[in-house]
């Protein structure tokens, strides 16, 4: 089993530790690409319209020049940086060593600035969506699109992915629909369905969390991850199509 998960908008920055190594991420063929988008990205962070380019606000001027320093700022482990509403649910910090361990080795993260990375993976805090466009770049879901396909997809033969992506980060790449299940997550009031947005970011870390805590084996079809997931949930499954992935769909009450 391998959990696709999204970045999170807000960053906790390392306070001390080594500088970025960028050979030693997951995933490494993509280093060429990476070197590019982190000189792309640097150059519009220290431009007078880096706000505007990066679409951020005024009150997160800081953590946009702090992308001019990439290289040289404190990295930490992926799960530490990456903080909100998803990460605080998956919970990773209550984890056992075990839990953690198989965490480290099952989530992979997709980002606009380093295309995929592993959990356990040292990074530095950043402020870059994949929706953004860079100078020379373009849009970052087009730009990693052809990338990410050609490294993730050699990784995940063999492999149930949970896809608990948003969808930016879901554009970027589109695994092997038989081999992949996408979660969704609605609200049911009175007969009537509607998709939450905010909220879902919480269930998909739930959900991630429970995959990773639960006894037993991994799920290693779409009927397993769907037994798994109504341990907890009202769940229902949706056969994959030869170009949509699987689709699993938690209710939640309204």
């Amino acid at each position: 089993m391998r959990i696709l998960l999204p970045p999170s908008e807000g960053k906790t920055a390392a306070v001390k530790g080594c500088p970025l190594v960028l050979n030693e991420l997951s995933f490494p063929e993509l280093s060429t690409a990476r070197r590019e988008v982190i000189s792309a990205l640097q150059q519009v962070s220290g431009s007078a319209d880096a706000l505007r380019q990066l679409g951020v606000g005024a009150s997160l001027a800081a953590e946009v020049l702090r992308n001019t320093r990439l290289q040289s700022e404190p990295a930490a482990p992926a799960h530490l940086i990456y903080s909100g509403v998803l990460y605080d649910a998956l919970g990773y910090r209550s984890l056992t060593p075990i839990q953690r361990r198989k965490a480290d080795a099952a989530v992979v993260v997709l980002s606009g600035l380093w295309g995929a990375i592993g959990f356990a993976d040292r990074i530095p805090a950043y402020r870059l969506g994949m929706s953004v466009g860079l100078p020379g770049l373009g849009r970052l879901g087009a730009y990693w699109k052809p990338r990410l396909g050609a490294a993730l997809t050699a990784y995940a033969v063999g492999h149930l992915l949970v896809d608990c992506r948003s969808s930016s980060y879901a554009a970027a790449w589109t695994p092997p629909a038989e081999q992949t299940v996408a979660v969704n997550v609605f609200r049911q009031a009175n007969g009537k369905r509607t998709v939450v947005s905010h909220f879902a970011k919480h269930t998909r870390g739930e959900v991630a969390g429970h995959l990773l805590t639960r006894r037993g084996n991994a799920p290693g079809t779409p009927a397993q991850l769907h037994k798994a997931v109504a341990e907890r949930w009202d769940a229902e499954l949706v056969p994959a199509t030869a170009r949509k992935a699987h689709q699993l769909n938690l209710i939640l009450p309204g």
